[in-house]
């Protein structure tokens, strides 16, 4: 089996995402990493089966907690991104055609774990007809066959020429919750999300809702870029306005020394005051925490 992204990385790797430069994390941002056995079993079933992770590729503050609740966000389509959001620490190049046998081997480390609620996520894959849609089918039909009562969550990229192809093709897959991250205000895409485009996050998560009618989707926001609030309101706003049912709302932290440097560290009570915010716009389930991601405790499913 070949090496996994978690392999390299874990002798050198054990600790939260890197701060900017100078900078000092506050108390509420630090935070060990568990290595107990849940922890263990999880890490061993994805290396052993040659399975990438956002949790690692994102360099993700909450790979320890959710590892060691036996749960893990499942990335597809390799981790060479077709864009470059300063962000992010994915890599950006050329990606290496789909693998056929992911699926079957997602199924299999869905049996292992017995999980009950499956968030599979992709590097953006711009260099396919159908932006990897296919490939999403394929990975949620084939766990299904193995798990048939597992529920799914997708987080997909914008299928910047593909909206309405992919959604076609997604449709025999349904999930439980369709996801598309805005990540952050407009005003900050031309620095943050320069292969993104605001409208077409909002108009994907539109046409879901339209044809996925009973359908969750989902979306989520970082703070700490330079954003105001007006500017964020005005996002749950624009979110409500083309039905998003579920928000998460988090802290940015600078993943790798090349991504974008932090602008300010929220404090948990902005976020909680944030938290009310979106309730009050309507939203339906909602996390909002400096350690919130867009897959944090995806797996609790209650609604407010």
């Amino acid at each position: 089996m070949k090496q996994t992204t978690e392999d390299r990385r874990q002798k050198t790797d054990d600790r939260a995402p890197s701060v900017s430069e100078g900078r000092k994390l506050p108390s509420w941002l630090r935070r060990p990493l568990p290595a107990d056995e849940a922890f263990r079993h999880t890490q061993q079933v994805l290396s052993s089966l040659g399975l990438e992770t956002i949790c690692s590729n994102a360099n993700c503050p909450n790979r320890g907690e959710c590892w060691a609740r036996g749960t893990a966000t499942v990335l597809i389509l390799g981790n060479v991104c077709t864009r470059n959001c300063r962000f992010c620490s994915l890599t950006c190049g050329k990606p290496a055609p789909p693998d056929l046998t992911e699926p079957a081997r997602i199924a299999e480390m869905a049996k292992q774990m017995r999980l009950k609620y499956l968030v599979i996520t992709s590097v953006n894959r711009d260099d396919l007809s159908d932006g990897g849609a296919g490939h999403f089918r394929d990975c949620v039909n084939k766990v299904r066959q193995q798990c048939p009562d597992m529920k799914f969550e997708i987080l997909t990229p914008d299928f910047r020429h593909c909206q309405a192809q992919a959604l076609k093709i997604l449709r025999p897959c349904l999930p439980f919750v369709f996801a598309h991250n805005v990540e952050t205000v407009p005003a900050l895409y031309p620095t943050a999300r320069a292969g993104g485009n605001y409208q077409r996050s909002l108009n994907l998560l539109k046409i879901t809702k339209k044809n996925y009618n009973n359908v969750q989707t989902k979306s989520s926001i970082m703070l700490g870029l330079g954003e105001t609030d007006a500017q964020v309101e005005q996002v749950l706003k624009d979110l409500r306005k083309v039905g998003c049912d579920r928000i998460t709302i988090g802290q940015y932290l600078k993943p790798s020394k090349n991504s974008l440097e932090v602008v300010e560290y929220v404090t948990p009570a902005k976020f909680d005051w944030w938290k009310q915010k979106a309730m009050e716009l309507g939203f339906s389930w909602i996390t909002s925490s400096p350690f919130t991601r867009s897959s944090y405790f995806a797996e609790q499913q209650n609604t407010l």
